[in-house]
């Protein structure tokens, strides 16, 4: 039996905002920083604290609560004299509530915690602005980063400098997480990677509901004991109505698909091939260019659609989480969400068999529906594959263009609908992206917690998240979500083992499922 692949070690680690340290940088008292004249510096502790809101300028200095006094000189801040650890190109100090922040001149605010400075938002300005603020009407937007979002005479700007290449804006829209433009001409772009990048997308807002029938999933093996009659009769008194299965082009693995097909069509079950060809020739080693990968993949995409075609399969899943093979992911830590996470050199191999395969799947079948597979929060790898660019930002490549985004989720990932960004940033609704990104429905085809946790805290997670993706689905076009496992061999994943019920994981699914229909 297939067996689950570990985790990604250390994304458990990603979380916190980032401290400003550098090679040269002071501590509290330290002086190893720039100096100023010794007219800027302030070496007496004064008894007073100042006014909430002083600001420098056009203050010459401001005292704390502890009766620390900070100056600003050449761009450098001080406390009591001394270079307050690491900062430079400083334009402004405040103090606000009862803290020390420091704005530098690409207009970005960090606040002091008592030995560095921490990236923050203008203090004054507020929270985070509401999901939904839109400029107009609203003065301005403040992102999860405590970045300022404005619109002067159809220009765009973050924190005082044009966003990226931009004109003719019209409105900004602040939504699920992320910031969206739409310019005169009634387009929509998305705010893509953590740089400013623009995408062209449509207006997020919008709500596309899948078709009913198919949104309660499980995953199982080709190589399971269960008869295909006996695994109709477990996922029906489950209210599963879709089944993901993997398979190769080796014959032995189509027969037993196809076995399970050609009863699950009679039965009503959509069954959801996943394709299971890698990147490795059969000697182990890597393609050798995208044109060897692209053919090898066609083969067996056509192979595998020519099998099961006639049994009534329509929806295929070319690769398994390619994108997190060790070939392509440079640190496997990373959430993905950057391009230039994927290594640039083997690219071209992961794209030709993902081409590979949609291309041979329609070669044989036109109407099937061909998903592509990404993990933790890879839309570096989507963007990049979507629009025919290397990980290096050139372009001009084929495009990757498939029926149905599908995505893996398990709890150590994060949240799918407010899932982190590489280097701990703050998170966004990634189904409602790929909604307005790709025009395409959303099936995640992998979820569950991990495999150390008692099985009653897998059925409060269980309970938990079918009721984030029920509640979500008809807004963020969420056809599917497939648990990961119906029977692991034990119980790490799966939900069953060897035709017994695993409790109280498998009655807080059947109770879900039995009280919330899908229609």
């Amino acid at each position: 039996m297939i067996k689950r692949r570990q985790f990604i070690g250390g994304l458990a680690a990603l979380g916190g905002s980032y401290l400003l340290t550098a090679c040269g940088g002071g501590g509290e008292d330290g002086s190893s920083g720039t100096t100023g004249s010794a007219t800027s510096k302030a070496t007496a502790h004064a008894s007073t604290a100042s006014g909430n809101g002083t600001a420098m300028p056009p203050a010459s200095s401001i005292t704390d609560s502890a009766g620390a006094v900070w100056t600003l000189s050449g761009g450098v801040v001080y406390k009591n004299g001394a270079v307050a650890a690491n900062n430079f190109n400083a334009a402004l100090a405040l103090w606000y509530n009862g803290s020390i922040y420091h704005e530098n001149t690409s207009g970005y605010f960090y606040q002091w915690n008592g030995s560095g400075w921490v990236f923050c938002s203008d203090p004054r300005l507020g929270s985070t602005s509401a999901d939904g603020t839109t400029l107009p009407s609203a003065p301005y937007i403040i992102d999860k980063s405590g970045s300022k979002w404005t619109l002067v005479n159809g220009i765009l700007y973050r924190n005082g400098v044009a966003a990226g290449p931009n004109f003719n804006v019209a409105l900004v829209l602040w939504y699920g997480g992320k910031v969206y433009h739409c310019n005169t001409s009634g387009q929509f772009y998305a705010n893509a990677e953590v740089a400013v990048q623009w995408l062209a997308c449509t207006d997020p807002r919008i709500s596309t509901t899948p078709t009913a029938g198919s949104f309660y999933g499980m995953n199982g093996h080709f190589d399971y004991t269960y008869t295909p009659a006996q695994l109709v009769t477990i996922l029906k008194a489950m209210g599963c109505t879709s089944y993901r299965v993997g398979c190769t082009s080796d014959p032995t693995q189509i027969n037993a698909v196809a076995k399970l097909a050609q009863t699950f069509q009679s039965a009503g079950i959509q069954l959801l091939v996943l394709i299971n060809q890698g990147l490795y020739d059969s000697s182990g080693k890597l393609f050798s260019g995208e044109s060897t990968a692209y053919s090898a993949a066609y083969s067996t995409g056509s192979t595998v659609a020519r099998a099961l075609m006639p049994y009534g399969v329509t929806i295929y899943e070319c690769g398994n989480e390619l994108t997190r093979d060790g070939a392509i992911i440079l640190d496997s830590t990373n959430a993905g969400t950057k391009a230039l996470d994927f290594n640039n050199a083997n690219w071209p191999v992961m794209r030709g068999v993902m081409r590979g395969m949609i291309d041979g799947v329609k070669s044989v079948q036109s109407s099937a529906k061909c998903g592509i597979n990404f993990c933790v929060n890879d839309v570096g790898a989507s963007d990049a594959l979507w629009e025919g660019t290397q990980p290096d930002g050139s372009s001009g490549y084929s495009k990757v263009r498939w029926d149905i985004t599908t995505w893996h989720n398990y709890e150590v990932y994060g949240d799918i609908f407010n899932i982190g960004t590489d280097g701990a940033g703050p998170g966004f609704d990634l189904p409602t992206y790929c909604k307005a990104r790709y025009g395409v429905p959303f099936i995640i085809t992998e979820w569950n917690t991990g495999p150390e946790q008692t099985e009653a805290y897998r059925a409060n997670y269980i309970t938990t998240k079918l009721g984030q993706y029920y509640q979500a689905r008809k807004t963020h076009n969420i056809q599917s979500v497939m648990y990961y496992v119906l029977d692991s061999g034990n119980n790490t994943f799966g939900i069953m083992m060897n035709g017994s019920q695993i409790n109280p994981s498998y009655s807080a699914f059947t109770s879900f499922t039995a009280s919330n229909p899908d229609k």
